[in-house]
């Protein structure tokens, strides 16, 4: 139960980083407010490295911890592109359920096997973050839309397997590599731009998006090492549901009949997977 409920929480606040990161990108520029949210959340980190110290430090922990960090970078620079595109119809829900579908299926080969429930309530996610990502008429699909779709989902899936695979004895520590590792991206990436970021009024926003992946790495961290990969990721990713409720709270954005049933899936996942 504990596990799942972590999971939970940390979808909740993954979706809201993703709601204050989204309504900062239409202030300022994308890449811009990701680099400063991740050093944002820095000293949070350094706290969490102090609440709950390393038992045992394994230079794989770290390494882990680095890779989750590059693969998440990459997941959100190719999604934006596809974003970029005009169908986002297709990449939001495609890169969604991929992320998703990818740790349950690396889950049931490298982890311990779920219950029937359980795992019936994964599966069940995984259709509800499809339907809930599911938003408007986008531009044209092509076939490059759809590969930038499923690579980026693709990555976001080995961003949870990677964060599986670092040790609990680890600590924190593993979410520290995995921020350095992503700020050391951006700051390349910002570098060859020549870019220095400016973020004006949407400073505030970036500040509730870093503090809000941090919060929500660290729980996502503690669930999946007291469960299952192959259920603890999906309800992880079920992410997409927050951020529609608060475009549906805060910005009066209509909802789409599919994305209330969505809603109604993934309050019956929760149910199956904690059962």
């Amino acid at each position: 139960m504990l596990p799942v409920l972590l999971a939970a929480v940390s979808a909740l606040v993954w979706g809201a980083g993703d709601f204050a990161g989204g309504k900062a990108s239409q202030r300022a520029n994308a890449v811009h407010v990701t680099v400063v949210a991740m050093v944002v959340g820095l000293p949070l980190l350094a706290a969490l490295v102090i609440v709950f110290p390393a038992k045992h430090l394994r230079p794989t922990d770290l390494a882990w911890g680095a890779l989750a960090g590059l693969t998440g970078g990459a997941g959100i620079a190719i999604f934006y592109r596809g974003l970029a595109s005009g169908a986002m119809a297709v990449v939001a829900p495609v890169s969604a359920m991929t992320s998703a579908t990818l740790p349950l299926v690396l889950g049931l080969a490298i982890d311990r096997r779920p219950g029937v429930l359980a795992l019936t309530g994964a599966v069940l996610a995984v259709a509800a973050i499809g339907l809930v990502s599911l938003g408007g008429r986008g531009g044209r699909v092509t076939a490059q839309v759809v590969g930038l779709a499923l690579a980026a989902g693709a990555l976001f899936g080995l961003f949870f397997v990677c964060l599986r695979q670092a040790s609990a004895d680890s600590g924190a520590w593993p979410l520290v590599a995995q921020r350095l590792a992503g700020i050391a991206a951006g700051v390349a990436l910002l570098a060859l731009r020549r870019s220095v970021p400016r973020l004006g009024p949407a400073w505030r926003w970036t500040f509730v998006s870093g503090v809000c992946d941090v919060t929500a790495n660290a729980l996502y961290f503690a669930a999946v090492h007291r469960g299952v990969l192959s259920v603890i990721a999906p309800v992880a990713a079920l992410y997409p549901v927050s951020t529609v409720l608060l475009a549906l709270a805060v910005d009066r954005e209509r909802v789409r009949a599919i994305q209330l049933a969505g809603l109604g899936l993934a309050a019956t996942a929760l149910v199956l997977t904690a059962s």
